[in-house]
């Protein structure tokens, strides 16, 4: 399966995605509607891509002039493919890429500080605990990005406040900012 850049300097490019369903890759208009809505936040921005699977939201960001992405995959064969995708795009001077549970990842760094948090975690496990962890490395202003399945409600999270949310579907995007 392919999934392509929309915009920025890999524009109209493709990346790979794992077959089968260890991942669920954001679709492409869903992602460009997501980006239409950010895209004053992410030129310069430090990113952090949680359950990044083929890195496509990170790799979007940096495509689009973020500063920089780092990406948090556990899963053997998405961090593979993930790994590749960087190499493809050429992008290993602005990424850095971990394979590593999330939570194990956030006990390691508990100073990291990101402008913009991505988070797509796997629909049928939300792991709303680890994703409340994730507030506490934002920056003052930054923003988390959730994707949710379009049966549910958007979480409230302490130390962050819903500013958007939309639905596309079964996928639904809520969009925080820390004040």
């Amino acid at each position: 399966m392919r999934i392509r850049i929309i915009a920025g300097k890999f524009g109209g490019r493709s990346i790979q995605a794992p077959e089968g369903k260890t991942t669920h890759p954001m679709g492409e208009r869903v992602r460009g509607a997501l980006f239409n809505i950010i895209s004053s936040d992410i030129d310069g921005a430090e990113v952090l891509d949680a359950f990044a699977g083929t890195g496509a939201l990170g790799l979007e960001a940096v495509s689009r002039g973020a500063k920089n992405a780092t990406f948090i995959e556990r899963d053997r064969i998405a961090n593979r493919i993930l790994n590749e995708n960087i190499e493809l795009l050429n992008a290993q001077s602005v990424v850095r890429a971990y394979k590593i549970g999330l939570s194990t990842w956030t006990d390691k760094n508990p100073d990291a500080r990101f402008d913009v948090i991505f988070v797509d975690p796997p629909y049928d496990d939300l792991q709303l605990s680890t994703v409340e962890r994730l507030v506490g490395l934002l920056k003052l202003n930054g923003l988390m990005l959730l994707s949710y399945p379009g049966r549910c409600e958007a979480p409230n999270l302490n130390g962050i406040v819903v500013v958007d949310n939309r639905s596309y579907g079964n996928a639904n995007l809520a969009i925080y900012r820390k004040k």
